[in-house]
């Protein structure tokens, strides 16, 4: 029986309903939560994976039993070869950094089972009949969520998540700071660890629904391209990015060591896409160069033209 609605009593957070960006999609409680009702519902036995992700995509694989097999990609982030795939075969690719939707069709006249990885590409529409899935915490502020596209169905009934407890260190970064909410971030890091798949939170779907994204695009693409035409130049990546969408980061690879940690003391926190690509590469590898050099310069919606200019000043007084 339906409970009947609260009235009285103190008052929550307040959200405006401005609606989802994504609003015909599956939603539930992570990335990885999307990828395991793929696997799941799909029925596949092997999966394709590219050595440059991050170590947590093994997490769905090995829930569901499957075998696995890594592949590299070459300095456009495409796939170095073709397989073969079986029926029950599928292949995992990365929209790395949302630069790499042109990839994404390339696959798609090659691969049935292709799986898109849009956590790093929120803005990208899901290719039809193509499972896609998304990670809203990484361009988002919210504290968890999943968003998936596919045209299998799961008929299984999952709980609906809770994420009041998660949510910690965004408030905590609003009333200190960033530093002293990390430990709070990480802590929240490793609870989504080897959860199960539940639907989506009622308090991250609000969030969720809250959101102007018409400006969350368009400063993201104002910041990225304000960073493209001061730091090409120097960037070694070189791509055709004329034409973007929100995309993840700005990816500016120096082949310089320390560039990164003196960012992080000048306040600038770049992060390192991911360490665990030093245990599944060789010394010579592409991918352990984009591990150690590749620096996601942030470009989301928190940060203006001063910032990006701030950006650019550190970088030039490094280098």
């Amino acid at each position: 029986m339906k409970s009947k609605k609260e009235i009285g009593g103190y008052f929550e957070l307040e959200f405006q309903k401005k609606g989802l960006y994504h609003k015909n999609a599956i939603l539930l409680n992570s990335g990885r939560s999307c990828l395991e009702y793929i696997l799941m519902t799909k029925k596949f036995r092997k999966i394709y994976l590219p050595h440059y992700i991050c170590d947590s995509i093994l997490e769905p694989v090995k829930k569901t039993d499957l075998i696995y097999s890594f592949y590299s990609i070459d300095e456009k982030f495409y796939p170095q070869r073709t397989f073969n795939l079986k029926k029950n075969e599928a292949f995992l690719y990365v929209n790395y950094f949302g630069l790499c939707d042109k990839n994404v069709n390339k696959l798609k006249a090659i691969y049935k089972n292709l799986i898109v990885d849009n956590t790093q590409a929120f803005f990208s529409k899901p290719k039809k009949d193509v499972d896609t899935f998304y990670s809203a915490r990484k361009f988002l502020g919210v504290p968890d969520g999943g968003i998936l596209y596919t045209n299998k169905k799961n008929e299984e009934e999952y709980d609906v998540d809770e994420s009041y407890k998660r949510g910690m260190y965004l408030l905590k970064r609003i009333d200190v700071d960033a530093s002293s909410g990390l430990k709070l971030f990480e802590e929240n890091e490793i609870s989504l660890s080897n959860t199960d798949i539940k639907r989506m939170s009622k308090l991250t779907k609000s969030l969720l629904e809250s959101i102007d994204y018409k400006e969350v695009i368009e400063k993201r693409n104002f910041n990225f391209n304000y960073l493209h035409t001061k730091l090409a130049e120097i960037n070694e990546l070189k791509l055709n990015w004329k034409k973007v969408n929100a995309p993840f980061a700005y990816p500016l690879l120096i082949n310089k060591s320390g560039v990164r940690d003196k960012l992080i003391e000048n306040k600038i926190y770049v992060p390192m896409l991911w360490k665990n690509v030093f245990k599944w590469t060789d010394a010579d590898s592409w991918e352990r160069v984009l591990t150690k050099y590749l620096l996601p310069i942030p470009i989301d919606q928190r940060y203006n033209i001063k910032d990006m200019k701030r950006i650019i000043t550190t970088l030039k007084s490094i280098l």
